[in-house]
């Protein structure tokens, strides 16, 4: 299969390394990256400015964007030929319940997805993470999977990745989105001049973790698949939004 593989981290980030490395073995790779890392980007295009895209010398193309506009370039009309799958990772840290809302790993895959091209998320759930080849592999082998038995149609799946050996891991489970509690305060600090600035707060505990969710499965030490979908309509509030509005 054509893969295009990208990510928020930067071309030049491990995980997206050894993505790209377990993967062009049997398939036919190109990465297509942000040129610094762009991570929280969510699914922003560039529209103000042109972006220019350069080759490094592994090979890997980079852009001066968001991992949006590196799917987007890439899948209409970079590359010669559009892409069987889009594949976004290996990120670095997990990206479950509500960090897909702000990811940028989720959001390049997201891109692939809106195109019409089925897209993986991958991620290694760990605030330093060390085995990208495990997730690597779990990469590996759903594309395997899916080389094999096609998806029906445009699929967007995000896939975390406990951050252990492959032999330790205890399986995978498909899950639901947790969700978070708020974040933490922003962080008050000054610049070199004495003028107050503000850092965001770090994401908040998990508040739905319970059995079924992507932070269960993880915690549990299970790679997480959990399908997601991009129809924002709340379908429940359809009838009391129209005898709300006024006539």
């Amino acid at each position: 299969m054509r893969i295009l593989i990208s990510n928020d981290d930067g071309y030049f980030a491990t995980g997206i390394a050894a993505l790209a490395g377990a993967l062009a073995s049997e398939h036919e790779v190109t990465v297509c990256a942000p040129e610094r890392d762009r991570s929280g980007a969510s699914n922003s295009l560039t529209l103000d400015r042109p972006l220019s895209v350069r080759r490094a010398p592994s090979g890997f193309y980079y852009v001066n964007g968001t991992p949006t506009d590196c799917v987007h370039l890439a899948a209409t009309g970079f590359l010669p030929e559009p892409p069987d799958m889009v594949v976004s990772g290996v990120n670095h840290g997990a990206n479950m319940g509500d960090d897909t809302i702000y990811s940028g790993t989720v959001a390049a895959a997201t891109e692939g997805y809106l195109l019409g091209v089925p897209a993986i998320a991958v991620s290694l759930a760990s605030r330093n993470p060390q085995h990208f080849e495990t997730a690597a592999r779990v990469a590996a082998e759903l594309i395997q999977r899916a080389a094999r038995e096609p998806f029906r149609g445009a699929v967007l799946l995000n896939v975390n990745v406990p951050d252990l050996p492959y032999a330790e891991l205890k399986g995978i489970k498909t899950t639901r989105l947790g969700r978070r509690h708020k974040s933490a305060p922003v962080i008050k600090d000054e610049n070199p001049r004495g003028e107050p600035i503000w850092w965001i707060g770090p994401v908040g505990a998990a508040a739905d973790a319970g059995e079924g969710t992507d932070f269960h499965a993880v915690a549990a030490g299970y790679v997480s698949v959990t399908p997601l979908s991009i129809d924002l309509t709340a379908h429940a509030q359809l009838d009391f939004v129209a005898s709300w509005l006024p006539l």
